[in-house]
């Protein structure tokens, strides 16, 4: 359960997500009594849909229901999903953390999880409904559960994918099947057509809906009344107002301003508390609602944002330092709602390479819609995922002065990423300075990778692919030089890096989705890209394992034709030669050494490593072959199929085995090698591994791995279930 991947900030309780409000006391009181319910009562629908727009509250009351649930020990578990928050964007790591929060929520399912990953190891690869069926409906239907137990999933259609929402809603209507344990589920979303696609192909028996924003504007105005007058009473005691501050009047304005959005509401309550005088901030917000048309709650929402940004900007500053301010502007908030995973200023301002303190200085007044936190390693964060919207969209912004270009942006970013990759404290070689080659990544101590990646250059490894793919450029001949020029100088440290995270089995991913962007005239970055992802489809198992093995192994085995071997073997940490010759492509499938046509079952090295190698197999033949060249020079009759054990005579006439002795040819003339004195070996084979002084070294691809070995010097000589006989030299 350990290595099973799970996201951190997924479950409603998250430390990141600690201050996020629930519903007040007196508020959706119907609305909850309906939700609750339908969960504890013999309503045969397993779904719950709470769907509404942007800013009614639905994820506050996600989270009302969650700790409800959860104080009652009958939250299985809960996801919520955020865009822009890294492994809650997406659904790659929706299933694992069920099941992980599912081993806490019900103790009885945590053995039959664990016995599902024993069962199929590698499960956290495959699809969404392979993990479902494996690690959430196989082990609940083992239980025996009262229940009914409650899962809660929240702003599903901030998940990055269209068809990913569609299967999550294919997989929650599975529920119903259970028996053992009755398992309910309430989501939220606003009414994307994904969703409700999803929700169309099922029966009616299935599922309960309510639409957050056709409930009675009565009763949605006296809930934001409530909650506007709880906030303002708090702000008056903070900012030494009357008791009765600011009174009916104007909370019955404020609250015809929200036009039925909580978001709005909450904004507003922000905007005046971070102000130098609340009364001055609320007489600015109260000027720009006034309308005496109906203005629709979307329009409302934008006069705030409009509102808090043109607020922010210190009056007195000159025509030029106007262009500067809002160029900076754009650059930072663009960045921090089009960024993959949130960073914290600090990491913020070293990834757009401005000084900590312009960013400081730019965020200082936009509290009313950032989440700045107090600690500076923690990330900053949107209040309201209605704000990228707004700054995303032209028309609602009205203005080019704040509006940003979300493909720009990730332009930006890509090149930022890159950028901060290939700078000189960026990635290197030896990143954590390990003790060996065949150090294994869980040798390796947490502290010592956080230590020498920094979160951005973390960030930076992890999404500059995605950044380049959102930003909907193809790599042209420009792009194709920033691009290449990374990979040419920092592929194999990218790799590295990506290991030490844990991130190795995103790579292939990586460059595929890399390979899509590459247009006809960037040919040399393709052909490196094509090289590149053979390469890790090869190797990627170690690298996972050793990281530094990128830098050995999958040099040493790489095929002579193969572009990343030739562009990166300067960078080989190890002298290790294969002196038969090595494989010409990825495609070809000959021996080292090739002859035998089944187990080779016996090698043995001549004493001083130079003249030859002879090895035994089930094919009935002995071979000895020249180490020099790699060819066969003689073929020898076997008397027996079952030869385990050679073993050179002191005057190197004849073979010993265990089915007797076997003549050699005189022509190899090896009585002068053979009397001389052994040398012993620091070198050995144990599994998948060459070990030098009992140290792992080397790491073997699978169609190396040797059934027989032998060792003389420098020499290593592995004979294979394949038939291949491989000679190195280390």
């Amino acid at each position: 359960l350990g290595r099973l991947p799970h996201a951190e900030d997924a479950p409603f309780n998250s430390y990141a997500k600690q201050h996020e409000p629930a519903c007040l006391s007196d508020t959706r009181v119907d609305l909850l009594s309906e939700i609750y319910s339908w969960a504890d009562g013999p309503d045969e629908r397993c779904i719950f849909w709470l769907s509404g727009l942007a800013g009614t509250g639905k994820s506050t009351i996600a989270r009302t229901v969650a700790r409800r649930y959860h104080d009652r020990q009958r939250l299985a578990a809960s996801f919520f999903f955020s865009r822009g928050g890294g492994d809650v964007s997406h659904a790659g790591k929706f299933v694992t953390s069920i099941a992980v929060q599912l081993t806490h929520s019900l103790p009885a399912s945590r053995q039959h999880i664990c016995d599902a990953l024993a069962e199929r190891s590698n499960i956290v690869s495959q699809s969404l409904r392979d993990q479902w069926q494996q690690l959430v409906c196989r082990p609940l239907s083992k239980l025996h559960e009262p229940g009914p137990y409650v899962v809660v999933v929240d702003a599903l259609d901030e998940c990055d994918s269209d068809d990913n929402i569609r299967i999550i809603v294919q997989l929650l209507a599975e529920a119903r099947s259970l028996t053992g344990v009755q398992l309910r589920v309430f989501l939220t979303s606003r009414p994307e057509v994904p969703i409700r696609h999803g929700f169309g192909q099922m029966a009616d028996a299935e599922h309960k809906d309510v639409v957050l924003h056709d409930i009675s504007p009565s009763i949605v105005d006296h809930d934001v009344g409530l909650f506007l007058e709880h906030h303002l009473r708090i702000i008056a005691k903070e900012c030494y107002q009357a008791a009765d501050w600011p009174g009916a009047e104007v909370i019955r304005l404020l609250v015809q301003s929200a036009s039925g959005l909580f978001i709005w509401a909450a904004t507003a309550c922000h905007f005046v508390r971070e102000g130098l005088f609340a009364d001055e901030r609320l007489r600015i917000l109260l000027a720009g609602s006034a309308s005496s048309d109906p203005v629709a709650p979307e329009e409302q929402l934008n006069k705030m944002y409009v509102t808090v940004l043109q607020t922010s900007i210190r009056p007195g500053y000159n025509a030029q330092e106007m262009t500067m301010y809002y160029n900076m502007l754009r650059l930072i908030l663009g960045s921090i709602v089009a960024l993959i995973s949130p960073l914290s200023v600090g990491s913020l301002s070293a990834l757009l390479l401005i000084p900590k303190h312009k960013v400081d200085q730019m965020l200082q007044n936009l509290h009313a819609i950032l989440n700045i936190p107090g600690d500076a390693r923690r990330p900053l964060r949107l209040h309201h995922p209605s704000f990228r919207d707004f700054l995303l969209d032209r028309r609602r912004c009205g203005e080019d002065n704040f509006w940003v270009d979300e493909k720009g942006i990730h332009k930006t970013l890509a090149s930022r990423c890159l950028e901060l990759m290939s700078a000189p404290n960026g990635l290197r070689q030896d990143m954590c300075s390990l003790s060996g080659p065949g150090t294994l990544k869980g040798e390796i101590d947490a502290g010592s990778v956080s230590s020498n990646l920094s979160p951005e250059l973390q960030y930076s490894c992890r999404y500059w692919v995605e950044h380049l793919e959102r930003s909907q450029h193809s790599i042209a001949d420009a792009d194709a030089d920033e691009v290449q020029d990374f990979l040419q100088t920092h592929f194999l440290h990218w790799l590295e890096a990506m290991s030490l995270m844990g991130e190795t089995s995103q790579c292939v991913r990586l460059l595929t989705r890399l390979q899509a962007l590459v247009g006809p005239s960037a040919s040399a970055c393709a052909s490196f890209l094509r090289d590149a992802n053979r390469f890790v489809l090869r190797f990627c198992s170690i690298v996972a394992e050793a990281p530094l093995q990128v830098y050995s192994s999958a040099l040493v085995f790489a095929p002579e034709t193969s572009i990343v071997r030739k562009t990166f073997v300067n960078q080989a940490i190890l002298a290790v030669e294969i002196l038969s010759g090595r494989e010409a492509d990825w495609d070809a499938c000959r021996s080292v050494l090739e002859g035998h046509s089944d187990y080779v079952e016996a090698v043995v090295v001549s004493r001083d490593g130079q003249l030859l190698v002879v090895s035994a197999s089930w094919d009935r033949t002995v071979r000895v072959w020249e180490t020099a060249t790699g060819t066969c020079h003689s073929v020898l009759n076997s008397p027996s199929r079952y030869i385990n054990h050679l073993v050179l005579s002191s005057d190197g006439q004849a073979l010993h085995t265990n089915k007797g002795d076997i003549s050699l040819p005189p022509d190899l003339n090896l009585t002068s090698p053979v009397q001389q004195e052994e040398q012993p070996s620091n070198l050995s084979v144990e599994d998948q591994w060459v070990l030098r002084n009992t140290q792992r070294f080397l790491w073997l691809p699978f169609e190396y791995r040797a059934y027989k070995s032998a060792v003389c010097k420098d020499m290593v000589c592995l004979g294979c279930p394949s038939g291949r006989v491989a000679l190195l030299r280390l």
